[in-house]
């Protein structure tokens, strides 16, 4: 990755140059200025990642200088060197808004750590202003939740490829949980304590994307007011995820395959170079290979992210998921809310089992949040639920009021269900195992078991 730029401001030609050979040895791009006027232009016009500046100069001192330098870009940082004896200067320059302070006469470690300290500290209120900008996020739990076979074969697939570098491509429907497992796989990675990025390309207009990719400098268009890091450097040694990639443009699509290539890019408005080390998780709902048949995506660039594809099934194939998934969600909102659910009918259980759920996880979350929160009992019933999934109630069974061991009523239960998923659908076995989440040879298993063949 680039190293970062700094400008070196002194009215000494002695401590320019000292400083200059110093930052350079030690791997940073440097540029000079004799006096605030100098630096006030170099800022303009060009971008700088810290500015080191004395604060006792002619004409404009350090202390006018980080004002002058505050009031257009408040988030450059900035250090002052002041000499020994009057520290007083040091801490009117902190109070002004200066990040650190130096005393001559030092020693070359010491301004180094300065420095290091200072990015270190940018790097962290970066990341924090990212985060800022996604607390929001409706799908914040951590885990996956999963017994059906069909998402214990994604969990061992995501746990092989978690440990390596490869890119991954999440396909499934809208609501299927592929953010959160892009979040799962980073967790499960060496990378996990480095940042996770999120990019959903579906969120921003064409003209944005760019920038928000890799970042832009000050003044390179309309609206741009300070530099800006992208989601690129911001995700450097962790993850990057960017969510609906078969929206992204062509023309976008060509830059998002060199970075993959060359693993640098270079911001709106810049010809700097910037190196990377990211990881890329990718996701779509589209069938990305009929988008490359049509022209609309690159087939160099799919092969590129479909190093290991991983597909999210929908929730009406995995309906082993859905009680394990409700009551995950009931525990949720019940210490959101602090209201008090303390389970939930079995009728209520069997509408739940019964509906197609065309959005999938997201949702089953939306339905029982609304649950938890309209509940008028302790139990949720069908009633706390949307009209659709009442809707569905031709087909919910109840268990049985007689008594008889848990496996008599199991078997009681599951035959009612397939009875009545047999009747909504004429009778067709096929759609009723689909319904189910089994196969067709197990329903008809099934219903030789229970006599109804």
């Amino acid at each position: 990755m680039a190293r970062e730029k700094i400008l070196i401001v002194d009215d000494e030609e002695g401590m320019r140059r000292l400083l200059a050979r110093l930052l350079l040895k030690a791997g940073y791009e440097t540029a000079v200025a004799a006096n605030g006027v100098e630096a006030l232009a170099l800022v303009a016009s060009d971008h700088f990642d810290l500015v080191v500046t004395d604060i006792m100069m002619p004409s404009m001192d350090g202390l006018q200088l980080l004002q002058e330098i505050r009031s257009f870009d408040p988030e450059l940082p900035i250090i002052v060197i002041t000499a020994y004896g009057t520290v007083e200067n040091a801490v009117a320059a902190l109070r002004a808004g200066a990040r650190d302070y130096i005393t001559k006469p030092f020693e070359n470690d010491d301004i180094l750590l300065t420095i290091e300290r200072v990015f270190e500290h940018s790097r962290l209120l970066d990341e924090n202003r990212y985060l800022h900008e996604q607390i929001d996020s409706r799908y914040r739990f951590t885990g996956i939740a999963g017994r059906s076979a069909a998402m214990q074969a994604v969990l061992e697939m995501s746990a092989s490829v978690a440990i390596s570098n490869a890119n991954v491509l999440i396909t499934g429907e809208s609501g299927t949980g592929k953010e959160l497992l892009a979040r799962s796989i980073h967790t499960g990675s060496p990378r996990r304590d480095k940042p996770f990025i999120v990019l959903n390309c579906a969120a921003l207009p064409e003209n944005l994307l760019e920038s928000e990719l890799f970042g832009h400098e000050k003044g390179s268009f309309t609206g741009a007011l300070t530099a800006r890091k992208g989601r690129f450097e911001l995700a450097h040694e962790g993850t990057l995820f960017i969510d609906e990639v078969g929206e992204m443009s062509l023309a976008a699509q060509v830059k998002l395959l060199r970075v993959l290539q060359e693993h640098e890019f270079e911001r709106v408005g810049s010809t700097r170079t910037i190196r990377c080390d990211v990881r890329l998780v990718a996701a779509t709902n589209k069938n990305l290979l009929d988008a490359v048949k049509a022209g609309t995506f690159r087939e160099d660039l799919y092969y590129r992210l479909d190093v290991v594809n991983i597909h999210m099934p929908p929730l009406r194939e995995r309906r082993e998921d859905i009680e394990l998934l409700t009551r995950h969600f009931i525990a949720r909102y019940v210490a959101d809310t602090g209201k008090r659910v303390d389970d939930l009918s079995p009728r209520a259980l069997s509408c739940l089992l019964a509906y197609d759920w065309p959005g999938n996880v997201r949702e089953l979350q939306n339905a029982v949040e609304r649950a938890v929160v309209l509940a008028r009992t302790t139990i949720l019933t069908p009633h706390d639920f949307p009209q659709s999934i009442q809707g569905e109630t031709d087909i919910c069974v109840s268990l049985p009021q007689q008594n008889g061991n848990l496996t008599e009523i199991l078997e009681d239960f599951e035959r009612q269900l397939i009875v009545q998923t047999l009747r909504r659908h004429n009778g067709s076995q096929t759609k009723a195992a689909d319904v189910l989440g089994i196969k067709r040879t197990t329903l008809r298993y099934k219903m030789q078991k229970y006599g109804l063949v």
